[in-house]
């Protein structure tokens, strides 16, 4: 009995040895034994593969077998290595610089460099290789790296040097200050689909933060005419085989070579203008299938992208199946820096296991996103063993230095510490920031608005302040909800009105309930055209009175839910004690040449006759909203929905209920909407629209109040924004009848501006704006608009109108600001 038991112990321990994972290690070197950075490693015909790290240093784990291990870099000469694997080995390579050889060709002179008729070719197949794999899934392996390379002790106040202790740098500020690892399951399908859950996540200082790696966010294809990388550049940037390729780039032949039984053909890319958003750098084109095989390619600040000076993107394809080339790895590399800081660093993706006939179903592709809880918590055992491009040095210091921290800052004593040093009082934050108390361990925060910014004057209060607070806590962890508890106080010094108003924010099962209710001084045109601190700043420095007020006693209650996907809805209920407000005071600090103060009725400047008389009114409100999308993100705590590429359809419906608690007001109104942001325009920039329209009828009643209101402007400053006029008087047009209201952008991304000497380098963004509004009492108003947006939103634009009121401004300039 003991041999057969000897035998089955035998063999089961036989059978676990070999289908345990072995691996091969070592460093990729050139000539001169410099270490190549993320020189690519892969196991011929197959799609299993690894990277080396920035040293140089690789690992790659196998079962037990025989292999063929491919070594590749670009520029550099691929070797292989027969290996038999039973054990650990490591095994050292270096790479020889690869020689092109050059075609013998005969060129004339004046002749056309070879290099034009391949990416004529390639250009040829671009859209053959764009749609070339209907689907696809695979695993990808992302690491993100970004170091703080100089930085002064001290910016505009804040210190530096402690932030960078506090966050592991060294004393001369230099150091990781992100590093971050994902493994995820991908999935494509033609056109757009997307699908990616991430497995596992890695950040190094934090043990609950999820990594900002995306594979989606990676996913770069030189076969699309344009590569638009939202944020690093205004412009889309041009591919060097897009269709009209060949007006953007100059092209020079620089030899030959054979690698796998393959020739390729490698190509130098030079924009025809330093300044055009174009790549430089060299593209590997293969002979007679006139694919992609490599690329390694640069764009610099020249070309006017935004917070790096230098960007490099170098991507390699391999076989798949078949014919299909698919990425084999990504790698973007940075350097950028500002007002003292320095800022570099890369982020690498390795593509395995493709499958490019899986079964996909087109329900799945809803969620775009998946991260689900415990895909952080994976520990050093899990990630030595499987991730793929090893750690140096300096990144396992990193990771072990800030996981000392993390457990630091995360535990309660050293959050009530950091809490007890923040929620100290000061006059400088009641005077200007306002105070915040936090409690970060049971996250509940108080708030006090500043003091400054809760003054303002106008003409119906005098001096006024409206002072107010707020008290959030989170009272759901897994959907990440809270409550929200607000308020304020507010009284006028010459009118001697005292107001109080309040309320509360809370979920509701899925839905959100708001109930709020008290007594306040509001603007007369519920869209708030003017900021009271505008106001404020006009009224006493230019002696011009533009905001009109009145008081409003209301009880309200709202709940707003989203029913299925893009399409949300909500109801509300609110029953108000509207009081018209005379003018109390006159004083202003300077008196201008024909500056006089009007009075509160827009209707009546020169006479402070009642706009409206006293009333009451109780209404309901709904409205929905659907943006024809249902994709959404999956996180831990909850769910984030997608904006559509489509329009957003609104519609609501109001009705004023006669004697109900009351109520004067007796109208309905109905009004629709459609609306889009940022509509890509290829090379020409983006457009945005919004077109509302809407109509009161059963009208047996109704007060200024009530009237469809518009965002106008009468000032040199303005906030923008897709649905606001350049010219448009605040109050005198709004209606209780019909109205027909259009708003048009275009933004050309710097196209133009970018060909100006010293102009492009303000990196500035062409507007051309045109707005319309059509109502029984102004007929087909019509702004024009022209000017220029910085990247930080801020705008100078100049505007004239058609068919304009008598006495309305007819042109004008307007500085404002768009975020």
């Amino acid at each position: 009995m003991r041999s057969p038991l000897l035998i089955a112990l035998f063999l089961l321990f036989t059978s676990a040895l070999f289908a345990q994972e072995a691996t091969i290690s070592g460093k990729i070197t050139d000539e001169a034994g410099s270490a190549i950075p993320f020189a690519t490693v892969y196991v011929r015909n197959t799609t299993k593969g690894t990277s080396a790290n920035s040293d140089g240093g690789y690992t790659l784990n196998l079962k037990p077998g025989q292999y063929d291990v491919q070594y590749r870099a670009l520029g550099y000469r691929q070797e292989s290595r027969r290996v038999d694997l039973k054990i650990n080995q490591t095994i050292n390579i270096t790479l020889k610089t690869e020689e092109y050889q050059l075609k013998e060709v005969s060129i004339r002179a004046g002749a056309e460099d070879p290099a034009y008729a391949i990416i004529r070719k390639a250009i040829k197949k671009r859209k053959t290789y764009l749609h070339e794999v209907n689907a696809y899934t695979c695993e990808v392996y992302i690491k993100g790296l970004q170091k703080l390379l100089a930085a002064p002790k001290k910016f505009l106040g804040f210190d530096v040097q402690k932030m960078a202790r506090e966050n592991g740098l060294d004393s001369n500020r230099r150091g990781i200050v992100y590093l971050s690892e994902s493994q995820s399951k991908y999935s494509f399908m033609q056109p757009d689909k997307v699908h990616e859950e991430i497995i596992s996540s890695k950040f190094s200082g934090s043990n609950r933060a999820f990594t900002f790696n995306r594979a989606s966010d990676l996913q770069v294809n030189f076969y699309d005419n344009l590569q638009n990388w939202e944020g690093l550049s205004n412009r889309p940037l041009i591919s060097p085989i897009a269709d009209n390729a060949l007006s953007y780039y100059r092209y020079k032949y620089a030899g030959t070579t054979v690698e796998n039984g393959e020739t390729i053909n490698k190509i130098r890319v030079m924009p025809r203008n330093d300044y055009a958003p174009c790549f430089s750098g060299y593209i590997y084109i293969l002979e007679d299938s006139w694919r992609i095989q490599g690329l390694d390619l640069f764009i610099t600040k020249k070309a006017n992208i935004n917070f790096v000076d230098t960007l490099k993107v170098s991507e390699q394809f391999f076989p798949v199946s078949g014919n299909a080339w698919m990425p084999a790895s990504l790698k973007f590399e940075f350097t950028g820096g500002l007002f003292g800081f320095k800022l570099g660093g890369y982020f690498i993706a390795l593509y395995k296991d493709y499958d490019i006939d899986p079964k996909l179903d087109e329900k799945q592709f809803t969620e775009v996103l998946r991260i689900t809880r415990g895909v952080n918590k994976k520990d050093s055992t899990y990630w030595e063993q499987q991730r793929p491009i090893p750690l140096t040095a300096e990144e396992k210091t990193d990771y072990q230095k800030k996981a000392v921290l993390a457990a630091k800052r995360e535990s309660k004593p050293y959050l009530d510490s950091l809490d007890k040093v923040n929620n100290k009082v000061s006059i400088g934050k009641l005077l200007l920031g306002g105070y915040r108390h936090r409690n970060r361990y049971d996250h509940e925060y108080y708030n006090l608005n500043s003091v400054l910014s809760s003054v303002t004057y106008n003409t119906v209060e005098g001096l006024a302040l409206g002072y107010g607070g707020s008290f959030t806590k989170q009272i759901d962890s897994v959907n990440n909800r809270y409550l929200n508890i607000y308020g304020k106080v507010r009284y006028g010094f010459s009118n001697k009105l005292f107001n109080a108003s309040g309320g509360i924010t809370m979920p509701v099962g899925s839905a959100t309930l708001n109930l709020a209710g008290g007594s306040d001084v509001i603007d007369m045109n519920n869209r708030e055209p003017i900021s009271s601190f505008m106001n404020t700043a006009y009224t006493l420095l230019n002696r011009q009175n533009f905001e009109k007020l009145y008081q409003k006693q209301y009880a309200a209650a709202t709940l707003s839910k989203r029913i299925y996907g893009g399409w949300q809805a909500s109801v509300g209920a609110e029953w108000a004690n509207r009081r018209y407000l005379s003018n109390t005071t006159d004083y202003s600090f300077f008196h201008p040449k024909g500056h006089v103060f009007t009075s509160n009725n827009p209707f009546s400047p020169g006479a402070d006759v009642p706009l409206f008389a006293d009333n009451q009114s109780f209404k309901i409100n709904v409205r929905t909203t659907y943006d024809f999308s249902n994709r959404y993100e999956t996180y831990p705590n909850g769910k984030r929905y997608i904006p559509s590429k489509y329009p957003i359809i609104g519609v609501s419906f109001t009705k004023a209920v006669k004697n109900v608690f009351g109520s004067d007001a007796d109208y309905n109104l109905l009004s629709a909407d459609i609306s889009k942001t940022d509509i890509p325009m290829g090379f020409y920039g983006k457009t945005s629209f919004y077109v509302g329209a809407g109509k009161f009828f059963n009208t047996k009643n109704i007060y200024y109040t009530d009237y469809r209101h518009f965002s106008g402007n009468q000032i040199l400053f303005y906030e923008g924004g897709i649905s606001k006029f350049l010219l448009l008087d605040y109050y005198r047009f709004s209606t209780g009848d019909k109205y027909l209201e259009g708003h048009l952008e275009h933004n050309f991304s710097g196209l133009v501006t970018n060909m100006i000497p010293l102009i492009r380098k303000l990196k500035l963004q062409e507007i051309i704006n045109v707005n319309y509004l059509a109502t029984p009492m102004l007929k087909n108003y019509t702004e024009v608009g022209m000017g220029f947006q910085t990247n930080i939103g801020l705008r100078v634009m100049y505007g004239t109108s058609f068919n304009n009121s008598p006495g309305g401004v007819n042109h004008a300039i307007r500085i404002g600001a768009s975020f």
